[in-house]
């Protein structure tokens, strides 16, 4: 019975192709709308960190100024670590994973004169970071522990970066040079792309992961600094200059995440926090009230709004607009089937109860939502293609449409003409046959 219903609803629409498009073209609109700023919202509000959210955490300490609290958004204490308080925390064997990192470059170099020098992103990182975000590897492994606190030229490269210098081979053992520095390749990431970069949101949280990724170890020797985010409230006088002098500084620029597997862990993990910043409050630092937080990734994309208020205001706004839509198509389809009013009527006389007459238009508002829907997926497509080309490059992962959107575009449509459909589908079936018997 389904299948005749669906014939009549196409049969209809031909024969009103006008009042029809129109109708499609209503519902095709707010979807498309509609469509185009949610999709920002899912793809934004994404953890890639999600199956680890129970055990997973960033941690913040408030090493501010005694006078001022840290003051970003609704923040009121430093995202970042100082490098003494890093360093200080990876020496404890209470979590299972720990790693302290920040972003960097390096100007990479060949012996192959057909590979041109460039600049690649850098992540300066402990061990366990390939671990703790379960980065796969394709090729090797990470370097040894001991070049966490030693300086050891070890690199691992990105699967794009070892296809860039050795033809994709396995490169483990091979050398590249980075500011003039020969590095040993230990190892090759398979493609790991997540977005947002939950691990660090410091910068854009929708660009590319880093091209190669070194140890830890090698600050003092190479003298890294953080392209990142770099805070400070106060130079101490401590009669150290220069690099090292920034080492030991108020500065905070190194994210920390620690794993924790259980509560008794964690609880164990707070304790050593606090016993840490009490010792410090000894030697002068931390003069602010005891505090830090330990942050799940569910909670970290929260606190560093990745998904600002601004845009969920305007999925709100894109809903309200798909609402507006909803109430032409309304008209639209109250004034269609008023129009086949005698039709219906002569249904009735003829047998036809109100729950089939309600069933078939019904059925042909769903057949509306349909083509709506995949009209609205195209035109959802063209407006992320425009936010791409607004954005120019920076989002481009997350302004497209996956499968899942796609399905929801279709569902969303359906919902809307059925929402649309109710009352001129009911106002039809309640048509009183002998009217219309009476005028034929």
């Amino acid at each position: 019975m389904i299948g005749y219903y669906i014939s009549l609803a196409m049969r209809s629409l031909r024969g009103t192709p006008i009042l029809s498009a129109l109708m499609i073209a209503a519902i095709a609109v707010g979807v498309g709308t509609s469509m185009t700023s949610l999709t920002l919202n899912y793809m934004m509000s994404q953890n890639a960190l999600a199956h680890k959210d129970d055990v997973l955490y960033a941690v913040q300490l408030d090493s501010w100024d005694p006078n001022q609290a840290y003051s970003r958004s609704h923040n009121e204490i430093p995202y970042q670590l100082t490098y003494q308080d890093a360093t200080a925390l990876l020496r404890s064997d209470i979590p299972t994973r720990q790693v302290a990192m920040h972003r960097f470059g390096f100007t990479v170099t060949m012996e192959d004169a057909e590979v041109r020098p460039f600049t690649a992103e850098t992540r300066v990182t402990t061990r366990d970071f390939f671990a703790l975000f379960d980065v796969p590897m394709l090729y090797g492994n990470t370097w040894s522990k001991e070049a966490d606190t030693t300086p050891v030229q070890a690199v691992v490269l990105s699967k794009a970066i070892n296809e860039k210098l050795f033809g994709g081979e396995n490169s483990v053992g091979k050398t590249v040079t980075l500011n003039g520095e020969p590095f040993t390749v230990t190892g090759v990431i398979d493609y790991w792309n997540p977005s947002p970069k939950v691990y660090d949101l410091n910068n854009n949280p929708f660009s590319d992961s880093e091209e190669i990724y070194i140890p830890f170890g090698l600050h003092r020797k190479l003298e890294i600094y953080s392209w990142g985010n770099n805070n400070g409230w106060n130079s101490p006088d401590t009669g150290i200059e220069g690099y090292e002098g920034h080492l030991q500084s108020e500065s905070v620029w190194l994210q920390f995440w620690v794993e924790l597997d259980n509560e008794a862990q964690k609880e164990k993990y707070e304790e050593f926090l606090t016993g840490y910043i009490r010792q410090q409050k000894e030697q002068g630092r931390f003069q602010r009230p005891l505090k830090f937080v330990l942050n799940k990734p569910s909670e970290w994309l929260v606190l560093n709004q990745v998904l600002k208020d601004d845009d969920r205001v305007l999925a709100w706004g894109s809903l309200a607009f798909l609402l507006v839509c909803v109430l032409n198509a309304v008209a639209l389809l109250l004034a269609k089937f008023l129009r086949k009013a005698p039709e219906a009527g002569v249904r009735r006389a003829l047998g036809a109860s109100r729950k089939a007459i309600f069933t078939q238009h019904l059925i042909e508002s769903s057949c509306i939502g349909v083509l709506g829907g995949l009209l609205g997926i195209a035109l959802a497509l063209l407006g992320l293609g425009g936010v791409r080309i607004l954005a120019m490059g920076n989002i481009d992962r997350i302004a497209s449409m996956d499968w899942i959107m796609m399905m929801a575009a279709v569902g969303l449509a359906i919902l809307a003409s059925l929402l649309a459909g109710l009352y001129p589908a009911w106002r039809i079936s309640r048509t009183n046959p002998s009217v219309y018997l009476k005028t034929q």
